[in-house]
Order: C-alpha cells, then sequence, then structure tokens
C-alpha cells in the first residue's frame, strides 16, 4: 500500500482584518489552524474540531463559518473577520466604547462585560462573530432570534440567559441608546457579585 502524501501545499492570499496575507501552507492544514499557529491570531479558540461547538468562528466574506470545518486553501482570495478585528470595526465605524482601564472595545464585547457573559471565556470569540453577524443582518433581534442565531455555539459555564442579555445590551447601545454601565473590573465582574444566573450550569440548553 502506498504512503498519502502529506506534504502538498499551496500559496493562499488572505485579508484577515483588513490586512492582506500570504503564506505557504499544507493543503491539510485547518483554517482554525491556520489562523492562530501561522498568523499568530490566537483569539480563535479550537474546541472540538468537529463542528459542534463553534468556539473557532469566524466571518467568512461576512458570513459566520466554524473555522475548524473550513481548510485554509478553501478561502485562498477570501475576506475574514475575526474576534482581533471587532475594535478596529467599532473604532472605524464610531461605535467604539472605552472601558475606564482605557481598552476599546465593541458594543458587543463591552455587553459581554456589562452583563456578564462569560466565566472562563473560551467560547466568548465564537459568541462574539456569530452575534456580530446577527446583529448586521437584524439590529433589533427579539429575544428568541438571539436564541436562534447563537445556538450552534456551546458555552458550558454561564447559562445562556447573560449570554442572551448582552447581546440584548449591544444591540441597544448601537441603535443609540446610551446605557449606564456597571462599576466592573477589567473581567467584567460586577461589584455586586458574579452575575451569572447560573454559574455552574452546563450543556446546550436555555433556562428559563
Amino acid at each position: 500500500m502506498n504512503e498519502k502524501n502529506h506534504d502538498m501545499t499551496s500559496t493562499i492570499t488572505v485579508t484577515v482584518n483588513g490586512t492582506e496575507y500570504t503564506r505557504t501552507t499544507e493543503d491539510r492544514t485547518l483554517l482554525v489552524h491556520f489562523l492562530r499557529e501561522e498568523l499568530g491570531l490566537t483569539g480563535t479558540h479550537q474546541g472540538c474540531v468537529v463542528g459542534k461547538c463553534g468556539a473557532c468562528t469566524v466571518l467568512h466574506e461576512g458570513v459566520p463559518k466554524k473555522s475548524c470545518m473550513l481548510y485554509a486553501a478553501q478561502v485562498d482570495g477570501d475576506d475574514l473577520t475575526t474576534v482581533e478585528g471587532l475594535a478596529d470595526i467599532a473604532e472605524s465605524e464610531g461605535v467604539d466604547l472605552e472601558t475606564r482601564e482605557g481598552a476599546t472595545l465593541h458594543p458587543l464585547q463591552m455587553g459581554f462585560k456589562e452583563k456578564h457573559g462569560l466565566q472562563c471565556g473560551f467560547c466568548t470569540p465564537g459568541f462574539l462573530m456569530t452575534s456580530y453577524a446577527l446583529l448586521e443582518e437584524n439590529p433589533d433581534p427579539s429575544e428568541e432570534e438571539i436564541k436562534s442565531a447563537i445556538s450552534g455555539n456551546i458555552c458550558r459555564c454561564t447559562g445562556y440567559n447573560s449570554i442572551v442579555q448582552s447581546i440584548q445590551w449591544a444591540a441597544d447601545e448601537l441603535e443609540g441608546g446610551s446605557q449606564e454601565t456597571e462599576a466592573t473590573t477589567d473581567g467584567g465582574v460586577p461589584t455586586g457579585g458574579c452575575g451569572a444566573d447560573c454559574c455552574c450550569q452546563a450543556g446546550g440548553d436555555f433556562d428559563e
């Protein structure tokens, strides 16, 4: 039996967060590995690598896709956005927000901070990219529309309600609502407590 050739490579050019990159990579390289290991964009997290958890979600030509389900060679010539690009997008659109520590954030990132939509944070980049695409298409989604949009992303920490509230907060902010923000640390934990609906909730069901 002949051994398979694992040395086939392609030279690809992609635009990620507005910057063009040209790299020679193995044809079998997954996009998530290309972003993390070859471009150093480690904000995209590798989770299940079978398209189930959504932690690796990025925008491919504006559409949220799980980067573990694409080969890097498949996106040659295309435009990608990762979580590292959100703050720059917000700044270019004039909707950027600043934390008391001076960090510039997209309203979605601030929403997750204010409403404590994250705990361990591993799944957060995927939720942010999925939510960004949702709000681009539907600036004023209902609670059910938000739940439907993020149904392909798994969080094992928050119980999901705080994630929905974070997205609602961002939608209101982007619609022009100047909201009061809670006094929070850089980790996004409200001074009055953790703020989560159920800190130990695991799995994919929404709490009612």
